[in-house]
């Protein structure tokens, strides 16, 4: 079989005449989604997804659906547009603001994919006589079993970690076995309209714009003081929402010499607004968490053994785990670990699932 055609591991059994949604967002990894999913004899039929964006950001949904029609008529298929603006607006905007008001640190594209994508997506398709859905993730999905993508400069499947077994009984991931560079002459290959678009970046709806500019747009926020271990202000922030533990960037520190050594967050305080900042190795290892809680478990494997690793970010390095119940244990030290955030677990490129981190225990 040629390299560019589906992984035969992914590909669902019987599959002559059967109704594929995929999701066609108009960039060029779903239209190769879409190009290979023809290639395996799936009826295909590309569906646009119109989400919620804010009144003072750019508007760019109409250029993106454009794309995305150019792309089923160069290949022959079906179009549709759904409008989930309401339930992206409560799902995905709504909670990463409330996530934030509260100090936690939030992660918008998760939900976008459990509510959206594989929610009422997946409803809305199966209800106009789907068989399975699809989607342009770097991820595998090999015998109801998710899997890293073979790139891993762009592997997604950080962000998929609540897919559950059900979910997996009806997703493709038609180009979870290719890289980027395989995907972009796919499309060249075969002149597809969006062969050399640029890749969208940041998070799912924002874009490019920053949280300093989302932000403030829906939430009151100051600047603070930056206190040392002692309770001492010495320096100040732009406003403690937007700071993680572990971070070392984007505050001011009043220094005295010039060979002081860099200060990471160790805490924060929403009520008083104040991060409290640390240069000492022993003191920030101290705050390092080694025990966590985790809420909304989702796990896609009936045992757990004890080669666990976890990220708790997006391309993050893995490391070592244990998980006893809801409760994880890190082996290994790994700063930046903050209430909200999502802890995906892996066996070596086997996807496990993951949780979100509800209590730093220890």
């Amino acid at each position: 079989m040629q390299r560019h055609l589906m992984n035969t591991k992914q590909i669902k059994p019987n599959i002559s005449n059967k109704k594929v949604f995929l999701g066609l967002s108009g960039g060029v990894d779903s239209a190769v989604s879409a190009l290979l999913l023809k290639e395996q004899g799936y009826d295909v039929t590309g569906v646009f997804i119109k989400v919620w964006s804010p009144d003072f950001l750019p508007c760019t949904w109409k250029d993106e659906r454009r794309d995305a029609m150019r792309v089923a008529a160069q290949l022959g298929i079906p179009f549709l547009f759904f409008d989930f603006e309401k339930e992206y607006k409560k799902e995905v905007a709504d909670y990463m603001i409330n996530e934030y008001i509260t100090g936690r640190t939030p992660n918008p594209d998760v939900m976008c994919n459990k509510e959206i994508k594989f929610g009422v997506f997946w409803k809305r398709a199966k209800e106009l006589g789907a068989d399975y859905m699809a989607t342009g993730h770097y991820a595998q999905n090999i015998k109801n079993q998710l899997f890293e993508g073979v790139d891993a400069e762009k592997d997604q499947s950080y962000f998929l970690w609540t897919l559950t077994k059900d979910d997996l009984e009806h997703v493709i991931f038609p180009i979870g076995h290719l890289y980027k560079t395989e995907v972009r002459e796919l499309a060249k290959n075969h002149n597809v309209p969006v062969a050399s678009k640029k890749d969208s970046q940041g998070i799912c709806f924002l874009g490019e714009v920053s949280l300093d500019e989302f932000l403030p747009n829906f939430i009151d926020i100051k600047a603070g003081n930056v206190l040392d271990v002692n309770k001492k202000v010495i320096g100040t922030h732009k406003g403690a929402i937007y700071y993680t533990l572990g971070e070392r960037h984007g505050f001011e520190v009043i220094t005295t010499s010039s060979s002081d050594k860099p200060y990471y967050v160790i805490s924060k305080d929403m009520n008083s607004n104040t991060i409290t900042v640390s240069n000492d190795v022993e003191v920030i290892k101290k705050s390092v968490p080694k025990k966590i809680r985790l809420s909304r478990l989702n796990l896609t494997a009936n045992t757990i053994d004890i080669n666990l690793y976890a990220r708790i970010r997006h391309r993050g390095e893995k490391v070592k785990v244990k998980l006893d119940g809801n409760t994880l244990e890190f082996i290994e030290q790994v700063k930046g670990v903050s209430v909200g955030q999502s802890v995906v677990l892996y066996k070596n490129n086997l996807c496990l699932g993951g949780g979100s981190i509800e209590e730093i225990i220890d």
